[in-house]
């Protein structure tokens, strides 16, 4: 159950990013390998940081928008 539920905390975040930075694209002229090398992985990275301390620091409802409502064991 650990391994699904880790894959799961970091595939939603990943997809997060990847429509962040999709929607950057028709949203700004930037060049389209700047932003799958930059823009994607920043997005993915700052979304789990907002949502991960959400849940550490405030309730662990916020889980759920990682992809489940607690952390790995």
């Amino acid at each position: 159950m650990n391994v699904y539920v880790s894959l799961l905390r970091i595939g939603v975040p990943s997809l997060v990013g990847w429509l962040i930075a999709l929607a950057a694209r028709y949203g700004l002229d930037l060049d389209p390998a700047a932003l799958a090398g930059v823009v994607a992985p920043v997005a993915s990275f700052a979304y789990y940081a907002v949502f991960r301390f959400a849940e550490h620091y405030l309730s662990p409802g916020w889980g759920w928008l990682l992809g489940y409502a607690r952390p790995p064991q």
